[in-house]
């Protein structure tokens, strides 16, 4: 098991370099954000086109098969397998009513026989249960819940992810404290939060590399689970999360202690500079774009 390998999330696909990757990582980040903040009151057709997008956006950056696979396969799953369960769930508008007219059982006290009404057809076509097979009920507001969370599960994780694949981690720190840099008005620490996220993403991979070192320590010990019962395990899965804590704790204090060696004590006076940002003429029509895709949202993607 090689977690820094099969681990399909959150990872940094350096080879091929696409034009994704080439693109100013501000102007991916403006452009993530509108992706994430636009399902909001949304149609299905925006919805689903947003989704389209993405796959679009994966196929024409020309992202490697093996990488998107393992990305989109599960996460494809995942959202429509919640969109199936909300499907057939109660929409919690099925609210017993009273009836106008008495039932035969109360009408069996009177006298008179029980009128009967004749069964009239409807007005139009309208129908509130989309689908009624047994114990399976599909009704229109449960259809339009399920639509909504299986989509915007989907474009929030791989919206998310795309950005990580095609962005590098110093990259994504210096667009962030370029973006934040009016905050500093504000006597807000910009350059320290930029800093602890670039350190965040580094640390990362330490944890994942921490994980598959102490998994294959218990894995070569050959131990026998069903002798230790539950009660052993438990133990030695304690020792185990024990053992993780304390080598992060010392990664953690071996980081601290390289860049108090190296000068930095402040990161106001010693700031690094992975990456020069300057915006192309590539950048600058993206961003131009960005007022068609809202005015696309305005004009087609609002709620009737």
């Amino acid at each position: 098991m090689d977690l820094l390998r099969s681990l399909p999330i959150g990872l940094y696909l350096e080879q091929p370099v696409t034009w994704l990757h080439r693109l100013d990582p501000r102007v991916k980040m403006v452009w993530l954000m509108s992706i994430l903040i636009s399902p909001i009151l949304a149609n299905a057709y925006w919805r689903f086109g947003l989704v389209a997008l993405l796959v679009l956006l994966t196929l024409v950056a020309r992202v490697p098969w093996r990488v998107w696979r393992q990305q989109m396969g599960w996460l494809v799953l995942l959202s429509t397998l919640v969109m199936g369960l909300t499907f057939i769930m109660p929409d919690g508008l099925q609210v017993a009513q009273t009836p106008r007219l008495p039932t035969p059982a109360d009408m069996a006290t009177l006298d008179d026989p029980p009128e009967t009404l004749p069964e009239l057809p409807q007005p139009t076509s309208y129908r509130y249960v989309v689908f009624d097979w047994g114990p399976i009920t599909v009704t229109r507001r449960s259809l339009e819940l399920g639509i909504r969370i299986g989509t915007l599960l989907f474009t929030l994780i791989y919206g998310t992810n795309l950005y990580l694949l095609t962005t590098a981690p110093e990259e994504i720190t210096l667009a962030l404290e370029s973006v934040l840099s009016p905050l500093r008005w504000l006597r807000l620490p910009v350059t320290e939060i930029a800093l602890t996220v670039t350190l965040s993403l580094r640390f990362i991979p330490l944890v994942l590399e921490e994980v598959q070192n102490l998994v294959r320590s218990v894995q070569t010990r050959a131990i026998n689970w069903k002798k230790l019962g539950l009660r052993g395990s438990a133990q030695v899965w304690l020792a185990v999360v024990e053992r993780l804590l304390q080598n992060l704790l010392l990664r953690a204090e071996q980081i601290s202690a390289a860049m108090e060696v190296r000068g930095f004590t402040s990161p106001n006076e010693h700031q690094v500079r992975w990456h020069e940002l300057v915006l192309r003429s590539w950048d600058w029509f993206l961003l131009g774009a960005i007022v068609v895709f809202w005015w696309a949202r305005w004009v087609w993607g609002g709620e009737a």
